[in-house]
């Protein structure tokens, strides 16, 4: 008789309730272990290791646990996985997709316990396909149902629990006004108006030794306490919050919280500031017709492994296509034209790739759950929801073309077999709308391995589906 090595497969997505005795993870257990003892005469034997992912979302791969199977899996040493629903296993047919496959080429199989079906028919398949597809379905309706809940919240002036602005206190589902934290705030306002200018806010900020408010974070850790950055100080001339308004993405609605600015000194400091800012290059990602700007989004980012500049260049095509690249300076400069260490990379690929490692590492649970080390339950819900509207907000491919992922690229090394991405803390802060100094710093660093083929002059970079 055929010995066949079954291993169990719990998860849960969130931790209501693992700290218990006796909780979901465990009975999920049992009952697969029961189901396991009842095919002993047909050789299922329940292995020793254990693999609970508990507190973790089904709709992505990226879970300790089961990246741990599926290395068992790939070393043969497990034949068979067990699971309770099949959507346990995941709740993304494109990541269902991935995972048969790895079992097909491993020779193995799974079984849910509760949901009968043959997945060595095509009847089975479409059945399984189903089932999938409804989980995903439901996964994604509850996602739009906590947007919908905050946008309609927002709308109607409710604080919805994330980062309480400096000077204020959650009082319920609206804010009131702290002292002494609401007189620095003040402060700086009456700075802004007096200088115009952040810089000089800056200096006299520091030379009142005003500090950044001190936070006691849910591991014990002491953060704050910190001089106020041009990043902070700028979050802060800038936040609606202090005129009694409550903001949703680009949209601005009245708060049921009283002001600590005038409504009309906070409108003139952003006229202000609007006028002092730099011009922005504006461009267009898509081809619109003749009128299409040129854009290079990341021009200025890009370093090679001896720290020289990848410069944007382009050449046509016998047709007159365009084709844009991003070019190491010395290969452009014409001096070391023949330079083997020099990149010569195309702009969309690269582009792309970019933003699709991005749209990744923001997805992460972990990088959601632990983005903001001192964010509640609410808070780390709206963070995630916020995050997946950007990344998912043109389904389920990380298109640079159409999402602003690229954005948030502070600064990107590349040597051979490696690409090294710096997430920008602005723009992570502008887009969840939280205090600068309440980032995880260790998770804006995106490291993937890669294979460059050259072809001619030009390096193609082709990235592992895993990362």
């Amino acid at each position: 008789m055929n010995r066949v090595r079954c291993a169990i497969y719990t998860r849960k997505s969130s931790e209501d309730g693992l700290e218990q005795d006796f909780n979901s993870l465990d009975a999920q257990y049992e009952a697969c272990a029961a189901f396991i003892t009842s095919q002993k005469a047909e050789g299922w034997v329940l292995v020793s290791e254990r693999y609970d992912d508990g507190g973790l979302s089904g709709g992505t791969m990226d879970r300790p646990a089961l990246q741990r199977l599926m290395a068992d899996i790939d070393r043969g040493t497990v034949d068979q996985i067990l699971v309770y629903k099949i959507d346990r296993l995941t709740r993304s047919l494109a990541d269902f997709a991935k995972i048969v496959e790895r079992l097909d080429a491993a020779e193995a199989s799974f079984v849910s316990v509760t949901q009968s079906f043959n997945t060595a028919t095509s009847m089975g398949r479409l059945t399984l396909n189903m089932l999938l597809s409804f989980a995903q379905f439901e996964r994604e309706v509850t996602a739009e149902r906590i947007r919908d809940k905050i946008a309609a919240s927002k709308k109607k002036g409710l604080w919805m629990g994330a980062s309480v602005p400096l000077g204020y206190a959650a009082d319920g589902r609206s804010l009131k006004i702290a002292e002494p934290d609401a007189a620095v705030i003040r402060t700086i306002y009456d700075l802004y108006l007096r200088h115009g200018n952040i810089r000089l806010v800056k200096e006299e900020v520091d030379g009142r030794a005003l500090r950044t408010p001190v936070r006691t974070l849910m591991n014990g850790k002491i953060k704050g306490g910190s001089a106020f950055s041009y990043g902070h100080l700028h979050y802060i001339l800038t936040n609606p919050v202090y005129a009694g308004r409550i903001r949703h993405h680009a949209t601005v609605y009245p708060g049921q919280h009283a002001p600590l600015i005038r409504p009309e000194v906070w409108d003139a400091i952003q006229d202000r500031l609007k006028a002092d800012a730099p011009k922005a290059r504006t461009f267009s990602m898509r081809n619109r017709g003749p009128a299409r700007t040129s854009v290079s989004p990341l021009a200025g980012k890009l370093f090679d492994q001896t720290g020289d500049r990848l410069t944007p260049s382009h050449s046509k095509t016998a047709k007159g296509r365009r084709l844009r690249y991003y070019v190491s300076h010395r290969l452009v400069r014409g001096t070391a034209l023949r330079d083997p260490s020099g990149w010569r990379l195309p702009a969309p690929d690269l582009e792309d790739l970019v933003a699709r490692l991005i749209g990744q590492h923001l997805m992460r649970p972990e990088t959601r759950a632990q983005m903001v080390p001192d964010a509640g339950v609410d808070e780390i819900a709206w963070i995630g929801a916020r995050l997946e509207t950007i990344c998912t907000s043109n389904g389920t491919e990380t298109n640079a073309e159409e999402l602003p992922l690229l954005e948030f690229a502070e600064r990107i090394d590349i040597a051979p077999g490696k690409i090294r991405i710096r997430v920008s803390a602005d723009a992570l802060t502008r887009l969840l709308e939280l205090e600068p100094d309440r980032l995880a710093n260790d998770l804006l660093e995106i490291s993937s391995e890669f294979r460059h083929r050259k072809r001619g002059v030009e390096t193609r970079l082709v990235f592992s589906d895993e990362v």
